[in-house]
């Protein structure tokens, strides 16, 4: 069984991209721009040209995952928030920023409205200072 997600181990790497599709697509970047350096033909220019262009879609491709995961995540917690929260802190959902809702997720139903109100208040600043308030940690393991 995998280990309960917590603070200190929450943040998602993917092996396969992180460690191995990336590093490996840099690399082809700087061995195409020293090919280009030894040898400057219009071959080895486009060959350049074309490794940062691969480069570039392995980054973008990661970067719009996380913007859609985001967007997911910023009304799945709106909606989270309109059925947990009463009152005034109700009418002020809005008012939470992208971050501070996807911090605000990790956190179980009954701490929520505490948080709720610190976040707003500007007592809890920063995403982290949410997730390190939070006492019932609930687990996030279908991320992008």
């Amino acid at each position: 069984m995998a280990e309960p997600q917590n603070y200190r181990n929450h943040a998602r790497l993917l092996p396969a991209f992180h460690f191995f599709a990336l590093p490996v697509l840099l690399v082809n970047v700087f061995v195409q721009l020293w090919t280009l350096w030894g040898t400057p033909t219009i071959g080895s220019l486009w060959t350049v040209v074309v490794a940062a262009a691969l480069f570039a879609v392995a980054l973008l491709s990661r970067v719009q995952a996380l913007k859609v995961q985001d967007r997911v995540i910023r009304l799945e917690m709106r909606l989270r928030l309109r059925a947990l929260l009463s009152g005034e802190l109700l009418g002020r959902i809005e008012e939470l920023t992208p971050a501070q809702l996807a911090a605000l997720r990790f956190a179980g139903d009954a701490e929520m409205p505490e948080l709720v109100r610190n976040a707003l208040a500007g007592t809890l600043k920063t995403p982290k200072d949410i997730k390190e308030r939070v006492r019932d940690w609930q687990g996030d393991f279908l991320r992008a």
